[in-house]
């Protein structure tokens, strides 16, 4: 098996000044990638602004032989997204790769919430990605080649307490990242999504006596792999932390189809009598876009699913 390079590669990495991007970051550049390192370098819940944390991991990528320049744009307006993947452009030429890893945390809980609070997350989360990566994306379309990571959680996937603004935000990701994978699909661009569990400053506090064994080391491969040529996937989402990977997925059940065929309205009560049958996994199907559930609904109205 071929060891996996970057070599004439460039790669975007958000949020890179420390945790989870900083190893992202350092690991791009020790397999040949030129890096842009961005992070605002604010507190963990989005306040304030420093240039030293993206400036100290380009110095560690230099002194270690690589190649990196920083930026402090914020990720959080269109304007920010542009200045990001202008640097990559002006420094290196290209965008071969986005990792979308910039995040801030305003945890409540739903009744105590406010709307400020659930527009810096969702600013930060998910309009950051799309702001990053829209540019990007165009260059990439022309160039006929990319890869996307974006990182979502496991608070939005399957849901966590006072979380309700981060697992918008993390969820909406997973959508965003479907549909570039659909888009991007005939010019080699993939994308997929990432529920990291590790140890950063972010986490740190929640992760209880698990976090020692939580080291953003034990996600770096898998957004290695996700990021590279070797990787023909994508459309998909994975679990990862502490040296476990696994997929996650969204499936689709066969269902119940009304007696009637095609078109037949039933009452709730048909529903609720059917209700196992609706709900058994069994014999489910992983749809790659909403023309493979369509796909699925017609072969039912004639009576094939």
């Amino acid at each position: 098996m071929s060891e996996i390079r970057f070599d004439d590669r460039v790669a975007i990495v958000t949020g890179a000044g420390g945790g989870l991007g900083k190893t992202y970051a350092l690991e791009f550049a020790k397999r040949g990638a030129k890096v842009v390192v961005n992070d605002l370098g604010g507190a963990m819940d989005g306040t304030g602004a420093s240039a030293s944390m993206a400036d100290q991991v380009v110095k560690e990528i230099e002194e270690a032989g690589g190649t990196a320049v920083s930026n402090h744009d914020s990720v959080a307006t269109p304007e920010g997204g542009e200045a990001i993947v202008q640097t990559a452009i002006d420094n290196f030429g290209k965008v071969d790769i986005v990792i979308n890893n910039a995040g801030i945390l305003r945890d409540k809980t739903f009744a105590k919430l406010t709307p400020q609070e659930l527009e810096i997350v969702i600013d930060v989360h998910l309009k950051g990605a799309f702001f990053v990566s829209q540019p990007a994306f165009r260059n990439m379309k022309d160039n006929g080649y990319g890869r996307f990571v974006f990182t979502a959680s496991a608070a939005g996937i399957f849901g966590n307490f006072g979380q309700t603004n981060y697992g918008a935000a993390k969820m909406g990701l997973v959508g965003l990242s479907n549909v570039l994978a659909v888009e991007g699909a005939k010019y080699d661009i993939k994308s997929n999504v990432i529920a990291p569990i590790a140890k950063t400053r972010l986490t740190e506090n929640l992760l209880g006596p698990l976090a020692d064994s939580l080291a953003p080391d034990c996600v770096t491969p898998l957004v290695t792999y996700l990021a590279s040529e070797a990787n023909p996937h994508t459309h998909e989402i994975y679990s990862v932390g502490g040296g476990r990977f696994a997929r996650i997925f969204v499936g689709a059940c066969p269902g119940w189809m009304a007696p009637g065929g095609a078109g037949s309205v039933v009452s709730a009560e048909d529903v609720q009598a059917n209700l196992d049958q609706i709900r058994d996994t069994e014999g489910y199907t992983i749809p790659n876009s909403i023309g493979d559930e369509m796909g699925m609904i017609a072969k039912s109205f004639k009576g094939e699913a």
